[in-house]
C-alpha cells in the first residue's frame, strides 16, 4: 500500500528558519529518519502544513482543509509526521500534537528528518 504523507511545521519556523521545509523533504526522499520505515516507492508526500500558530491555533481547521482538498483527487492522508521544528523546539508540542492525533484519524508520527542546522554548514 502507498502510504500517503501529510508533514506538519511549526508557522514560525516554515520559510523562514528552515527555507522551503526542504529537510523534511529530502528526508522523505532519501527515506532517513522517521521516514526509514517506508520502502522506495511506498510512500508520496501529499501535504505540507504548519501548525496555524502558537499553539496550534487552528492546526484542527487545516487539518480539515487538506481532507476536503485531496478527497477530491481521491488522496487521503495515511500518515501525519511532526517536524523536528515542532517535536524538538515547541513549547506547545504536546498541545499540538494532541490535537492532531484527535482529529487526524490516521498514525500521527513525531518526526521526519534527522538533519541538524549544523549539519548543513559542515
Amino acid at each position: 500500500m502507498m502510504e500517503k504523507i501529510l508533514i506538519v511545521g511549526c508557522k514560525k519556523a516554515m520559510d523562514d528558519v528552515c527555507i522551503g521545509c526542504s529537510r523534511c523533504m529530502v528526508g522523505l526522499n532519501r527515506r532517513a529518519g522517521e521516514f526509514e520505515r517506508y520502502e522506495k516507492g511506498g510512500a508520496e508526500l501529499v501535504g505540507l502544513i504548519n501548525c496555524g500558530d502558537c499553539p496550534g491555533a487552528t492546526i484542527v481547521t487545516r487539518l480539515a482543509q487538506v481532507n476536503l482538498w485531496n478527497k477530491a483527487v481521491d488522496e487521503k492522508v495515511t500518515k501525519v509526521h511532526i517536524g523536528p521544528c515542532i517535536t524538538d523546539h515547541c513549547p506547545y508540542k504536546d498541545t499540538i500534537i494532541g490535537k492532531i492525533s484527535a482529529k487526524a484519524g490516521v498514525e500521527v508520527i513525531e518526526g521526519a528528518h534527522p538533519y541538524k542546522p549544523s549539519d548543513i554548514f559542515a
